[in-house]
């Protein structure tokens, strides 16, 4: 590894990140770098766990989304780990798929079959939050060396980062978004029925809650059409 040239490239991909203009774009960009710049990765991906399923996102191969999958049927595996991890690991490893695992038992002879020879999961997370975790792949075993390891490493510690800029970033623009839209859709209802801007408040949040529907909707449906 020529680590000065790998610094380079991790410095370029940085920019790269930050100049995304969506979340997608960002794992887009996190998971192509993956397969560029760690020895040995011939597929990447980045696995989300809500409660007890998996969301594949941003993968470069097929093969990720059927690991993930495959990992959310047997609720067992090194991503699923990795991404519901709270303390401990950050970093979870099958050095050969050929071999048998007493850890994942159900899983790597699985894995095995969809053609996988080994991986790495890394956890990606801030001070603040878990973000999931960033899954390396390799058709051969025992591709991965301790400087794929720490390339890897390096290389999820700045996508945990930009991820979480990111998404706070979409978070931030669809708060904006969703305030715009609910004051206009207060002076909507101001001027149909000679309200004040409390009242017209007032409407659409018992709307909300008494059709189960979210403020950002009933929001959306009185711009759209001119009422409730």
């Amino acid at each position: 590894m020529d680590w000065r040239t790998f610094a380079q490239q991790m410095a370029t991909m940085a920019r790269d990140l930050l100049a995304q203009d969506s979340v997608h774009a960002t794992l887009e960009r996190i998971t192509s770098s993956a397969t560029e710049l760690v020895e040995g990765c011939d597929a990447a991906g980045i696995l989300i766990l809500r409660g007890k399923r998996v969301e594949s996102l941003a993968p470069t191969h097929q093969i990720v989304v059927d690991s993930d999958s495959l990992q959310e049927r047997l609720q067992e595996g090194p991503c699923f780990d990795a991404a519901r991890t709270q303390e401990g690991e950050r970093v979870f490893r099958i050095a050969d798929f050929e071999a048998p695992s007493p850890r994942w038992p159900a899983y790597v002879p699985q894995g095995r079959k969809l053609g996988l020879g080994s991986m790495m999961g890394f956890l990606l997370f801030t001070e603040d939050e878990d973000l999931g975790a960033l899954n390396l792949y390799s058709y051969d075993a025992g591709a991965f060396s301790e400087i794929s390891e720490t390339a890897g490493w390096l290389l999820a510690s700045h996508a945990a980062v930009a991820f979480s800029s990111a998404r706070s970033h979409a978070q931030l623009e669809q708060a904006v978004s969703t305030r715009h839209m609910i004051g206009e859709a207060m002076g909507i209802l101001m001027g149909s029925r000679h309200l004040t801007e409390d009242q017209a408040f007032d409407v659409l949040r018992r709307y909300s809650q008494e059709h189960n529907v979210k403020l950002r909707e009933v929001a959306r449906q009185v711009c759209e059409q001119g009422s409730l």
